[in-house]
């Protein structure tokens, strides 16, 4: 069939019976209209076979130690997620799909992961930090601490959200002290000078 003799009357139907046994927002149902409009019309033509695409280079071949290379144009690189987004326009779920490749294949040159890795680990990213149990932690420990060093090594961890105390701040009445003044004081300032 050709677009031009296609009968609206027949993409009407086609929409309205599965529009009742289907639900459908209604800002799909002009793509739904659409597509059915457009199926009709290529129906008796031939179907055009898909473009056999050849890799730049062997999929096995693809990921060495030191870099990764592109199938599509064979660029060499550390990682290949960003190339295939920019040159190629394609995600990396698009790119492992158009070459038949399993969610688990590298993009990135294994070298390359075990550096920033071990880099990751010197700097202790990804690990919670540890709790150590010690006499400072203790509030005579702490006491005995600051003696020592002149500085306390148990300062408690502050959590965003968190009004609790501390728990090794003994809970004794606070004696508010008036602010330092600075200056010199109003009622001088304002009385004659004296002879």
């Amino acid at each position: 069939m050709n677009n031009e003799v296609v009968d609206p009357h027949l993409t009407t139907k086609i929409v309205t019976s599965y529009v009742r046994h289907h639900m459908v927002g209604a800002d799909h149902v002009s793509e739904l209209i659409t597509s059915v409009h457009r199926t009709l019309g290529q129906l008796g033509q031939r179907v055009q076979p898909e473009e056999v695409r050849t890799s730049a280079i062997s999929v096995r071949q693809s990921v060495r130690h030191e870099y990764v290379v592109c199938l599509d144009c064979g660029y060499r690189g550390k990682m290949l997620q960003r190339h295939v987004a920019s040159q190629h326009g394609l995600n990396r779920d698009e790119y492992l799909q158009r070459w038949g490749l399993r969610s688990d294949h590298p993009l990135t040159a294994p070298a390359y992961s075990e550096r920033r890795s071990i880099m990751a680990k010197e700097l202790g990213l990804g690990r919670k930090p540890s709790v150590e149990v010690n006499e400072a932690a203790t509030p005579a420990g702490a006491a005995a601490s600051v003696i020592a060093d002149g500085k306390s090594e148990a300062t408690p961890a502050r959590r965003r959200g968190s009004r609790s105390k501390p728990a090794d701040v003994v809970n004794e009445p606070a004696i508010a002290q008036p602010p330092a003044r600075r200056g010199r004081p109003r009622s001088r300032a304002a009385s004659p000078p004296e002879k």
